[in-house]
C-alpha cells in the first residue's frame, strides 16, 4: 500500500510508519519538516504545512494513497479541509480523534465505542467531538471513507506518561526525592499504551474496507490507578515515590494550564474496552506491559541524559505547586 501519514514524527505516528515499513509499505510523511524523522531514508517526505492547503496540493501533485492518516487534525475545519483536499486521493482516510471525547462524567467506568460523546469541560475534546460529527457527515453524504481511532494515554520510549507534562522529570523527581503531584486521591482508573502496541491495532485497520464508517479505540487491557502508575515508576527507578495528593480545583489555581485535562478528563475513572478492534484485527493484544514500557523509557533517559532538560521548566512549575499546596495545608 501506499501510505501517507500527516505528521508522521509524533508519539504515536513514528510507531505507526515503522510498522508499516516492516510489512513492506511505501510510506510518505507530510510535515514542515522542522521535526527529525527518525525514520529518514526509509520514509519519503513531502514538506508543506498542512493548514497551508494549495502548498499541500503543490506539494502532493497527482498522488494518491490507499491510506491516509492524519494524526494532526484538531477541529471541524481541519476535517472539512481533508474532505476536500483527500476526496478522490485516497481509498480510505484515517481520522485520529481522542477518547477523551467520551462522556464526562461517564455513566459507567466502562467504555465502549457506543458511549456517547459528551464533554462539557474540555474545549479539546469538543473540538474533537465537533471534528467527528463532520467527518461521519461528510462519509454519510459524500461517500467520503473515514475510519475514526480514539488513542487513550500512548506514551513511547522517548516519552514518559504523567500528570503535568514532566516526561523525564518524572524519573528525576522521584530519583531526587521530590514529590509527584497526583490530582484527588490517585484511585482514577487508566490504561497506558505503548505506542507500539497502540500501532499495531492501528496498522489492522489499514485497507480495512470494513471499517469505514466505524469507529475504534485502541489500548491496553492493563488497568492502573494513577498511584500505581506513579509507583510503577518509582519501582523502576528503584526509589519509593513521594506522592502528592491535590485536589483537582486546586490545580486551577496552581498550575492553570493543566486544569482542563484534569477535569475534563484524567480525574475520571475510565476503562476503554478492546472488544471491538480485537473483532476488526483478530489477534491485536497490547503486549508492553506498564512497567516493561518504564523500563525501556529510564533505559532511553539513561542513553539520552539531556533529555530531561527540555522539561525541567515544568518540574518547577511543579515545584511552586507543592510549596503552595503545603501552605494552604497549614491553615
Amino acid at each position: 500500500m501506499n501510505i501517507l501519514l500527516v505528521g508522521g514524527t509524533g508519539t504515536i505516528s513514528t510507531a505507526v510508519a515503522e510498522v508499516c515499513l516492516e510489512h513492506g509499505h511505501r510510506v510518505f510523511l507530510l510535515n514542515r519538516g522542522q521535526r527529525p524523522n527518525p525514520l529518514s531514508g526509509r520514509t519519503e517526505s513531502i514538506v508543506a504545512d498542512i493548514n497551508d492547503r494549495s502548498a499541500v496540493r503543490q506539494a502532493l501533485g497527482n498522488r494518491g494513497f490507499d491510506v491516509v492518516a492524519n494524526f494532526i487534525a484538531y477541529g471541524p475545519n481541519d476535517l472539512a479541509a481533508d474532505v476536500e483536499l483527500f476526496t478522490g486521493r485516497t481509498a480510505q482516510y484515517i481520522l485520529i480523534s481522542s477518547a477523551s471525547a467520551y462522556q464526562k462524567p461517564p455513566s459507567h467506568y466502562l467504555i465502549t465505542e457506543s458511549t456517547p460523546l459528551r464533554n462539557p469541560f474540555w474545549q479539546y475534546s469538543r473540538d474533537k467531538i465537533a471534528m467527528e460529527e463532520a467527518a461521519l457527515h461528510a462519509w454519510r453524504e459524500r461517500d467520503f471513507p473515514v475510519t475514526i481511532v480514539r488513542p487513550g494515554y500512548t506514551y513511547a520510549p522517548f516519552q514518559v506518561p504523567g500528570l503535568f507534562k514532566l516526561n523525564f522529570q518524572n524519573f528525576v523527581r522521584i530519583r531526587a526525592g521530590k514529590p509527584l503531584v497526583v490530582h484527588s486521591d490517585g484511585q482514577s482508573l487508566w490504561q497506558m499504551t505503548f505506542n507500539a502496541d497502540f500501532a499495531q491495532g492501528l496498522f489492522g485497520l489499514f485497507g480495512n474496507r470494513s471499517a469505514i464508517g466505524e469507529a475504534f479505540h485502541i489500548t491496553t487491557d492493563e488497568v492502573l490507578t494513577w498511584d500505581q502508575i506513579f509507583e510503577t515508576m518509582g519501582r523502576v527507578v528503584g526509589v519509593q515515590p513521594k506522592l502528592e495528593h491535590v485536589p483537582v480545583e486546586f490545580v486551577k489555581i496552581g498550575c492553570p494550564s493543566y486544569y482542563d485535562s484534569l477535569r475534563g478528563d484524567k480525574m475520571f475513572s475510565q476503562v476503554l474496552d478492546n472488544t471491538k478492534i480485537k473483532i476488526f484485527v483478530p489477534g491485536f493484544r497490547a503486549t508492553v506491559s506498564f512497567e516493561e514500557g518504564m523500563r525501556r523509557c529510564l533505559a532511553w533517559l539513561d542513553a539520552h541524559p539531556a533529555a530531561a532538560d527540555a522539561t525541567a521548566q515544568a518540574s518547577a512549575t511543579v515545584d511552586r505547586m507543592v510549596e503552595l499546596w503545603e501552605n494552604v495545608k497549614k491553615y
